[in-house]
């Protein structure tokens, strides 16, 4: 039979034996993990032709930075397109009346062209048998210089009331 050296010895390849088997499942399982992370990596890089992860993310906060400033960029366009857009003379109220209880018709009118703050204009024609005239008056904040007649503030009412 085998020695007390001997027993030792086989004991000792035994027990390295027992270690290259735990080694190499080590390695397999490790193998494993570093083929999930290689893929991982290629995922997140991408196509970017960049290797390091470090430099794809300042790459991609760069581009974030950039589109952060393109989209501040048209947000104050856009504000003082609004801005143009609301002083505009885009509304229109027409009103029609009958000026002379004579003529027997809605031949004279108002109409209001003003912005959303009721700035612009308000013309007025007056219809008679004879003769025709015309009026403009110049609109402040829905106010005028001039006496507006009822038929006039009618023709604003009703340009206001547009959307």
């Amino acid at each position: 039979m085998f020695g007390l050296d001997e027993e030792f010895w086989l004991g000792i390849v035994a027990l390295e034996g027992l270690l290259s088997v735990v080694a190499l499942i080590g390695l397999i399982v490790l193998g494993s993990k570093v083929r999930k992370l290689r893929k991982a990596h290629r995922q997140l890089v991408g196509e970017t032709g960049v290797p390091a992860l470090e430099d794809v993310l300042e790459l991609l906060h760069r581009q974030v930075s950039d589109v952060r400033q393109r989209q501040d960029e048209l947000n104050d366009r856009l504000a003082k397109q609004d801005k143009r857009l609301a002083s505009l003379k885009g509304r229109v109220g027409v009103h029609r009346f009958n000026a002379f209880s004579d003529t027997g018709s809605d031949l004279s009118f108002s109409v209001a062209i003003v912005n959303d703050q009721q700035d612009g204009v308000v013309i007025t024609g007056i219809h008679s048998r004879d003769q025709a005239f015309l009026y403009a008056k110049p609109l402040d904040k829905g106010q005028s210089a001039y006496m507006l007649t009822p038929e006039e503030k009618t023709a604003i009412i009703q340009a206001m009331q547009k959307e």
